[in-house]
Parts: structure tokens; C-alpha cells; sequence
């Protein structure tokens, strides 16, 4: 189990293993976030603190919530509004110490405009 916090340690996010790829989404929320996705079944991610210590937005189709943490602001994780349709939570892998989650592959996703996705080496 890997395990980080947002910077004042109140929430705490635990995953299973390191991610085999995260997503940098140009989406409208995302690009402000500066976040890093990295996808999980709901059943494999714990989060403690949550929702005692944090906050949450949601935006467009209201599908998912953006977790915060209530006193430093650290976006900790989205999750699906409808666990029993919807099984991927995104945790924001930034949160995490580099070191513990090694070099992973970064998907680009036009998350703006097109919703398709790429890679960095794709392109060279």
C-alpha cells in the first residue's frame, strides 16, 4: 500500500501500487488543478479524513466530485457521485513523493475540446 497527504497531512490517500500511466487533462478544472490522474477501482482507494476534513466541487454533468482538503486547499482525489454506475476514482498522484512512484507514462488528454488522448513519445 502507498500511502500520501495533501501538504498539511490532515487527509490521507492510500492506493494499492504505483500507477502504470497518469493523465494530464486539459479539461477546464483540470488545467487550473495542475493535477495528475492516476485511475483506480473505488473499491482499492482509501481515503481518510474524507469528508470530515475536506470539501468538494462539482461542475458539468455533476458525475463526479473534486476532493479538497478543507485547510491547505491539496486536490486529493475525484470519485463517481454514483458508485454503483460509475467504478474509477482518479487520485491525484502530485500528492505523492516522486520517489515512491517511479518514472510512469504521461497520457495527454484533450480533455478541452476533442476528449482524445496521446503520448509524448507519440508524437517524436
Amino acid at each position: 500500500m502507498l500511502s500520501a497527504t495533501c501538504h498539511c497531512g490532515s487527509v490521507r490517500v492510500e492506493i494499492p501500487r504505483p500507477p502504470e500511466e497518469v493523465t494530464n487533462c486539459n479539461c477546464s478544472i483540470c488545467r487550473r488543478l495542475g493535477s495528475l490522474w492516476a485511475y483506480y477501482d473505488v473499491d482499492e482507494v482509501k481515503v481518510v479524513g474524507h469528508p470530515e476534513r475536506t470539501d468538494e466541487y462539482m461542475q458539468g454533468d455533476r458525475t463526479l466530485r473534486v476532493v479538497r482538503c478543507r485547510h491547505c486547499g491539496c486536490t486529493t482525489h475525484w470519485e463517481p457521485l454514483d458508485r454503483s454506475r460509475f467504478r474509477r476514482v482518479g487520485v491525484n498522484i502530485r500528492n505523492f513523493d516522486p520517489a515512491v512512484i517511479g518514472d510512469v507514462r504521461i497520457r495527454l488528454l484533450d480533455g478541452a475540446d476533442t476528449w482524445k488522448s496521446f503520448y509524448w513519445e507519440d508524437l517524436a
